[in-house]
């Protein structure tokens, strides 16, 4: 192996807080000479933010090791629909990871759903669906159900995701995992072959298997969001499933 793609939230961190061996995990793969890519479909923080946040914890990660949901879909936007005016339903400001993005606050070429919090309530899901009637693309950082917390399991986006859908008849580009688009632009920042790189993550869809799908090895770890009923109702079979992200540099045979 010769990169390691990591998941935050639920492997390295919940509500922001280490969890157990992480920080020392993550310290042993580079001090062996791995490359590392924290993949996070994370929209509450820019990567700035995400990295500061991280590296106050211990972690030796910088900003450039950061991919977000957000700063792909900037270059997204700019490849697809250039100028195109849109509208951005979130939890948290992310507008730094958006440069270049047109956003506006009516009569969107395109909405633009993220993270869900507070924000997601009647009134703005509802203009969204009048938004989408009249024609308005509808594109989402993600389509997670839920994300783990201090407080337990949190709904997320999917969950609005999945009735704006159904309601307005139409079909969400997501941009960020369980997108093949978000691995590979990892892969092509580090340089590596899929073949030489491992993802580590908590969710077994969005994370491991749509990794695998592009020829990543990919690890389940039971934190965060896993869920013994997903892992057996999942559309495959996890490359391989350890406890935590503490226990991957023993896997890869590091001391």
């Amino acid at each position: 192996m010769e990169a390691v793609l990591i998941d935050i939230d639920g492997v390295l961190t919940v509500s922001w807080r280490p969890l157990p061996g992480a920080v020392a995990a993550v310290s042993r793969l580079r001090d062996a000479g791995l490359k590392l890519a924290l993949l996070t479909n994370t929209t509450s923080r820019t990567r700035a933010s995400i990295a500061a946040t991280l590296a106050d914890a211990g972690f030796p990660i910088g900003v450039d090791d950061v991919l977000t949901a957000p700063a792909l879909a900037a270059k997204y936007l700019a490849e697809r629909y250039p100028g195109a005016r849109c509208l951005l339903l979130n939890s948290g400001d992310i507008r730094a990871d958006l440069e270049g993005v047109t956003l506006v606050g009516d009569r969107p070429d395109i909405v633009l759903v993220g993270g869900a919090g507070v924000e997601f309530d009647y009134q703005a899901v509802n203009e969204v669906f009048g938004y989408l009637q009249k024609g308005a693309r509808l594109l989402a950082l993600h389509r997670n159900l839920y994300w783990r917390t201090d407080e337990g399991l949190q709904l997320d986006t999917g969950a609005f995701l999945a009735g704006l859908e159904q309601a307005a008849g139409v079909t969400a580009e997501v941009i960020g995992k369980p997108a093949a688009a978000f691995f590979e632009t990892a892969l092509a920042g580090l340089r590596v072959d899929p073949s030489a790189a491992l993802m580590v993550g908590d969710d077994i869809e969005a994370d491991v298997l749509a990794a695998q799908r592009v020829g990543i090895t990919g690890v389940l770890v039971r934190t965060g969001k896993y869920l013994p009923r997903t892992l057996r109702s999942a559309s495959g079979t996890p490359d391989h499933v350890l406890g935590s992200i503490a226990d991957v540099p023993s896997m890869l045979g590091l001391r």
